[in-house]
């Protein structure tokens, strides 16, 4: 699976990522061991910027908040897209400008909300309950605070249910036909100012109808919200392009995405007599083919099926055991080796649901291969966990044929931080 990968090449038997030996990598600075291309990151960017040239891309940073990865995105023109005070925290870090933050989420607390007023970014308002209370916050503070309103269109993305975030049941968003009176709501109470609306439907989304489906569905609500008098300054149709994580799935690209959306969005606006920003929120589509993740075989066990057990758990790709998904597996050790065994990858973590991939035909493996997680940019380290007392691993940039730490591994200290022994129990 190394075709539209032009950044990941078989040489030598070796798996490279550019220019640069992942077996030897994985030797030098020990596995599990997430390692990305900083050329393939800039070239999914840019990707997106001759897609949409006149748009705002506001990077997921929920899909992967590495501190480098953040900088590249600003160099790249990027804004973000966060949901914590803590991504907040890092995307101003990174470099990200105010005016290209949107802080999102559904469940905010007086403290995100006076965290987002003292930045002077922009917030994606979820409910009429929360637009009070914000609205009673920047009273008290003395400030304004723009707002975008978090629309829940009610489109099925046809993905998984657990990353479905536009039907009608999910958490997520004002139900559609409640938007324009809490629109003029807003624009009556001191202290918020709407200027535009917000929807996301999902993540890992293959077939862009479903996009053009919310594209017309925010549109109807634009209009609902100029007749009533209110002001269209923004419409942020959020991600959720899908990749191609399968070889036999193949994904949308970012200029299929606007041959969708863009003639919906444009000939609407035109209709409407007004000129909204456009705003996109690409996360997975961004980071997650530009890295992999090394693991290391300890054993291969011949059972009821072919056991591969590595050094790598759901502690840190938790994507397959959450969402039973596909991560295709290269064994960088043997890259050029035909497939001779099916194998099911197994982590070392004490849960029986801490398999990485199943049935998998692959080069006969022995203790010490190395095997490459494909496509793990995406909500991999970022859900990473130290259960079962596994520190986090770490994080490297590959750029030509050289290699940066971006992130330390951790070590058994990590897992101590934060706590005490109550002094009384020390006797």
């Amino acid at each position: 699976m190394f075709g539209p990968k032009s950044h990941l090449t078989p040489r030598n038997n070796h798996l490279f990522l550019e220019d640069v030996d992942c077996v030897a990598l994985a030797q030098q600075q020990g596995t599990p061991l997430y390692v990305t291309s900083e050329k393939r990151l800039r070239e999914n960017i840019r990707a997106y910027h001759r897609a949409f040239p006149d748009a705002d891309k506001y990077f997921a940073v929920k899909a992967n908040g590495n501190l480098t990865l953040l900088r590249i995105a600003a160099q790249e023109g990027m804004g973000a897209d966060v949901f914590s005070a803590g991504e907040l925290f890092v995307v101003r870090m990174a470099g990200i400008p105010r005016e290209k933050i949107l802080y999102n989420g559904n469940s905010k607390s007086e403290k995100d909300h006076e965290m987002a007023i003292q930045a002077n970014v922009r917030m994606s308002v979820d409910s009429r309950e929360e637009l009070e209370h914000l609205a009673k916050t920047a009273q008290k503070m003395g400030r304004e605070a723009e707002i975008l309103f978090r629309v829940n269109p009610d489109v099925s993305p046809k993905t998984h249910p657990k990353i479905a975030t536009g039907l009608r049941s999910s958490k997520f968003g004002i139900p559609a036909e409640q938007v324009a009176e809490t629109y003029l709501r807003a624009m009556g109470l001191e202290g918020v100012k709407p200027v535009g609306l917000h929807c996301h439907i999902g993540s890992q989304i293959l077939d862009t109808a479903p996009f053009a489906e919310a594209a017309g569905k925010m549109m109807d609500i634009a209009a609902a919200v100029v007749a009533a008098g209110g002001e269209v300054q923004r419409i942020d149709l959020g991600g959720g392009l899908g990749i191609q994580y399968h070889p036999d799935l193949p994904a949308p690209t970012p200029a299929d995405l606007a041959a969708a959306i863009l003639p919906i969005f444009q000939d609407r606006s035109r209709a409407l007599g007004i000129s909204p920003k456009l705003i996109l929120e690409p996360g997975r589509s961004i980071v997650a083919d530009t890295t992999v993740m090394l693991t290391t075989v300890n054993v291969v066990k011949r059972a009821h099926v072919n056991f591969v057990a590595v050094d790598a758990g759901f502690n840190v790709l938790a994507r397959p055991m959450l969402y039973d998904s596909y991560h295709h597996v290269v064994v960088a050790s043997r890259a050029g080796a035909p497939a001779e065994e099916t194998y099911t990858v197994v982590g070392p973590i004490c849960e029986t649901g801490d398999v990485l991939a199943k049935d998998r035909r692959l080069p006969a493996l022995a203790r010490g291969d190395v095997l490459a997680f494909l496509d793990a940019g995406a909500y991999g380290f970022s859900m990473a966990s130290q259960y079962n007392g596994q520190p986090r691993p770490a994080e490297v940039l590959v750029s030509g044929g050289k290699a940066e730490v971006t992130r330390r591994a951790e070590d058994a200290s990590s897992l101590l931080a934060g706590q005490r022994i109550l002094p009384r129990l020390m006797w």
